[in-house]
């Protein structure tokens, strides 16, 4: 009897487990639709990284265009201008732009583009529970990816349920920080010109140009 029960129970969590994640995957994907859908899109985001280890907290705000695959970002202090084939990455405190290929930006690096579409590759989707944040209904889905060698463990997606817009994502790193990214603003379709996706040195006197 013990046994049928372990069997029972298992083929039970089996089940769940995998309507789970096909309704994580149905959320993401239709969420991946109302992004490939934009044009170009804004947004505004708050964000906090924390580490429990050294007890540590820092704070920022940020703001990103993205058109196609082209973007500018600010995250605090520092620039990332993208225009689908290099990238330059502007660091305010040490007066320097740091210059690297499009398609060999760091697998970890966050942009705006990145940011609404990073459950589309590397990982694996689970569904947890319905919740709510800051008085919305929202869908909880994790992330887990499929590189163990990667830095974090999990990924937290908060998703609307009303209005199927991303409004929060957790990352969990194995160094004990978490990095949460709240969204502020969404806005689609925004007019903005390719000249946006251009560095231009000469908006940048006296910094140093590092390419790869």
């Amino acid at each position: 009897m013990r046994f049928l029960t372990i069997i029972l129970t298992f083929a039970a969590f089996s089940f769940t487990s995998f309507g789970q994640d096909a309704k994580a995957d149905a959320i993401l994907d239709k969420l991946s639709k109302k992004i490939k859908d934009q044009k170009s899109f804004y947004v505004e985001f708050s964000s906090t990284v924390k580490n429990s280890s050294s007890d540590s907290k820092s704070s920022f705000s940020g703001k990103g265009w993205v058109k196609g695959d082209k973007y500018y970002a600010s995250f605090g202090d520092n620039t990332v201008i993208s225009n689908g084939i290099k990238t330059w990455t502007i660091i305010k405190e040490e007066k320097t732009v740091y210059v690297t290929d499009a398609d060999e930006e760091d697998e970890e690096a966050v942009n705006p583009k990145k940011l609404m579409t990073i459950w589309e590759t590397g990982f694996k989707s689970k569904y947890s529970k319905k919740t709510t944040l800051s008085g919305e209904s929202c869908h909880l889905i994790y992330l887990y990816p499929k590189n163990a060698k990667v830095d974090y463990t999990y990924i937290a997606l908060y998703v609307s349920a009303t209005s199927n817009e991303l409004k929060r994502v957790v990352m969990s790193m194995r160094d004990q920080t978490k990095m949460t990214y709240s969204m502020k603003k969404f806005t689609s379709n925004p007019t903005v010109s390719d000249s946006k996706f251009v560095f231009s040195k000469s908006k940048y006197p006296g910094y140093t140009v590092i390419e790869d």
